[in-house]
């Protein structure tokens, strides 16, 4: 069997794998087999017994947590067997966060690490609440924007759209200890740039992937970037093709409205905002990609993503108005 997301081989012991041990205990759990190589061949050790002594205590010692330790035997050739269960807090190795990927072990630092250690928690980084930002920041037309698309949508009770902009927003679930939260800020603010940098949209047209003719920048509230982005992508980026039915003149572009408006809509809701990295869309003659800074939700693979799956938005609390 070859390594994998909760599979690992190695053929002898080194303190170094307490850093693997962390990754699956922040992932999905796994194991680690100890007198084998790399192609889960058994190779054997000479030292279990001592191993299943040490194993433990330094494991407890560098994290505090317990995994269990096995000694397991074929062909009379002995080896170890590390079950490591996936925790619901974020876990440590000497002050430093793993994360095991795939087949490869990260180090988390940065907003990486802050996100993770958010969402063990059961936080979110957009329903985190914001200092500074008052309600004198909650621009009075993005709010009616909202009310408007809200009234006609109808998910959302009409009595909640007549209340003043401060209860709307704790009716929005857009206040948090007392503050208003990143997601109120980005999509109420006409200014995210000033809160947050990167919650923008840039645009290329690329003759090559090497070659940039011109670009654009879409800033302010992602509750309004949508149609912006779109108006220039059509008005500046793409080529719409012409034909005929009879006297109506048609003009279909390479992508059609409603798959944009998703896709879109995809990339502004589950981005991670808190990388400082804006949306990038690169347009071609007959194509366009859209980039976003994201990641899978907790203990997803491409295999979840692409089967049929429950809702599980990176931030739900943008992801909820967008909804509403």
């Amino acid at each position: 069997m070859p390594e994998n997301q909760n599979i690992e081989w190695k053929s002898k012991w080194r303190d170094d794998y307490l850093e693997w041990i962390c990754g699956f205990a922040n992932a999905q759990g796994g194991r680690i087999y100890i007198g084998c190589d790399d192609n889960g061949h058994i190779i054997g050790l000479d030292n279990t017994r001592k191993l299943l002594e040490d194993i433990p205590n330094k494991v407890r010692n560098a994290m505090s947590i317990v995994v269990d330790v096995n000694r397991l035997e074929e062909d009379g050739k002995e080896y170890i067997e590390i079950v490591v269960p996936p925790y619901p807090v974020a876990i440590s190795c000497k002050g430093v966060y793993y994360y095991r990927s795939g087949s490869t072990m990260q180090t988390l630092s940065g907003p990486e690490l802050e996100s993770f250690i958010l969402r063990k928690r059961g936080a979110s980084w957009d329903n985190m609440p914001l200092p500074g930002f008052t309600i004198d920041d909650i621009d009075d037309a993005l709010v009616q924007k909202f009310k408007t698309l809200a009234a006609k949508k109808g998910r959302i009770d009409e009595s909640v759209l007549s209340e003043s902009k401060a209860d709307l927003m704790e009716k929005l679930r857009l206040t948090n200890a007392g503050h208003y939260t990143n997601a109120a800020m980005l999509l109420f603010n006409k200014d995210s740039d000033k809160w947050q940098l990167g919650s923008y949209t840039k645009i290329g047209f690329f003759e090559t992937d090497a070659d940039l003719r011109y670009q654009d920048e879409i800033h302010g509230s992602i509750l309004e970037q949508i149609d912006k982005i779109i108006e220039v992508l059509h008005l500046k980026f793409m080529k719409a093709k012409i034909t005929y039915e009879g006297i109506q003149r048609i003009e279909r572009y390479f992508v059609p409205d409603a798959a944009l408006r998703e896709a879109l809509l995809n990339a502004l809701c589950h981005k991670q905002y808190e990388s400082c990295t804006p949306i990038q869309i690169s347009v071609y003659d007959d194509r366009l990609y859209i980039a976003n800074c994201g990641k899978l939700p907790e203990n997803w693979t491409i295999d979840s993503l692409m089967s049929k799956h429950a809702s599980r938005p990176y931030n739900p609390s943008i992801a909820n108005v967008y909804y509403l």
